[in-house]
Parts: C-alpha cells; sequence; structure tokens
C-alpha cells in the first residue's frame, strides 16, 4: 500500500491493485487564500469526507469518478473496506464546529484510521468502536483539532504502529495552527520522509510506534 500526502488533511492510498482512496480533499484557496496548497490533480475511485468544511470536503473536479464516502455506513468497494465512526469537531459534542467522521479504511490485509478533524479525546466506547490500527492518520496542529499532546494520547489509545501527522502548519497554510516540530518533540521514533509518498507492508511494520513525516505534493 502506497500513502501519499497532498496537504492539510488529504491522502491518496493506493493498494496493490491499484484502487486509489482519496480523504477530505481541499479547495485549493479557500478561506481567503488561507489553504494555500495546490489543487490536486490526482485521480480516485473512492474519497472519504469527514465532514463539510472547505479544506476536507472539495470533492467536485476530482478525476477518476469517484464514489464519495460522507457517513459512517460501512461500504466496500473495489475490495476496499470502509467504515466510519462518528466524533465531534469540537469539546463541545459539536457546538462549535460540527460533527465529524473517522475513516476506518481496511486496505492490503491494513487498518488505517483518518481522524479527519477530530476536535476532542476518545472516549472507551469510541476507543472500542475504531478498534486497534495499524495507520494512524492524525491532525496534530490543535486549535480546530487535537494538539500535539492528544495526537500523542490518541495514538497510544488506538495502537497504531505508524503515524502520519496531518492538519499542522506549514509555509502554505494561513490558519493559526502548530508546526508538526510540536508534535516530533514528544515521540522518539521519527523518521522524516524526503518524498510525498511512503510504502506500507503489513509484514515490515516497526514494532515500537514511529511517526513518519512526508512531504506533501
Amino acid at each position: 500500500m502506497k500513502i501519499k500526502w497532498l496537504g492539510q488533511s488529504s491522502f491518496l492510498i493506493e493498494s496493490r491493485d491499484g484502487t486509489k482512496l482519496m480523504t477530505d480533499p481541499f479547495e485549493s484557496g479557500s478561506y481567503d487564500g488561507a489553504v494555500g496548497y495546490a489543487p490536486i490533480k490526482d485521480s480516485a475511485d473512492i474519497i472519504t469526507v469527514s465532514h463539510d468544511h472547505a479544506d476536507h470536503n472539495a470533492v467536485e473536479g476530482i478525476a477518476g469518478n469517484p464514489e464519495i464516502i460522507r457517513g459512517g455506513e460501512d461500504t466496500t468497494i473495489k475490495g476496499v473496506v470502509i467504515r466510519g465512526v462518528g466524533t465531534f469537531h469540537d469539546e463541545s459534542k459539536g457546538q462549535e464546529r460540527g460533527r465529524n467522521i473517522i475513516h476506518i479504511i481496511n486496505v492490503d490485509g491494513l487498518k488505517v484510521g483518518h481522524l479527519g478533524d477530530l476536535g476532542h479525546m476518545l472516549s472507551d466506547e469510541e476507543v472500542e468502536a475504531v478498534g486497534q490500527l495499524d495507520v494512524l492518520l492524525a491532525p496534530v496542529g490543535g486549535y480546530y483539532t487535537i494538539g500535539p499532546e492528544e495526537a500523542r494520547d490518541v495514538a497510544e489509545q488506538l495502537g497504531a504502529r505508524i503515524v502520519i501527522p496531518m492538519h499542522y502548519k506549514t509555509e502554505d497554510i494561513g490558519f493559526p495552527i502548530q508546526p508538526v516540530d510540536d508534535f516530533l518533540k514528544l515521540r522518539e521514533q521519527v523518521e522524516r520522509v524526503e518524498a510525498t509518498s511512503v510504502e506500507v507492508d503489513k509484514d515490515n511494520l516497526p514494532k515500537k510506534r514511529k511517526v513518519i513525516v512526508l512531504n506533501y505534493q
């Protein structure tokens, strides 16, 4: 399985057989230019959307005639099994920023969890609903989502062997969120990949939890 970071909370997950699933595509230039990532040019067979904000739900114009998964229903498309767990975008049960869906994606024998804009720590019931993960795609920038400490703790809750941070401050984001280094200083095992993508294999998962930092497109 290959995981490519497109920017913000958007990834392209490609299975061994070539099926492409995209998470939370952003609208380039949205929020008065605060989302400065380049427009997405990749195609997809499937798109998951965690919530309806412009930096997460820009499905129009994505090539490939993808099937769109917005809710928490269990779905199987081209051998990829997807299910959702309802959470919130804030610590006030959605009163500030609304609801959020964590999508759990089963592909090539691996369980990948995309937290969307999770805004709170997970309850025991939510941890059980999500289940233990192999790979966690986690927001770490705080302010609108969980921050570095909470992201570290959620990774522990879900037992993820690989954590790939997202939704943090870069030179192409104008939001008042924290940079990835604030999260990395809390971790021991960190690998910065000088590429936009990484290959992940079930047989080669690290024995100790590892953070992998990707470049974006």
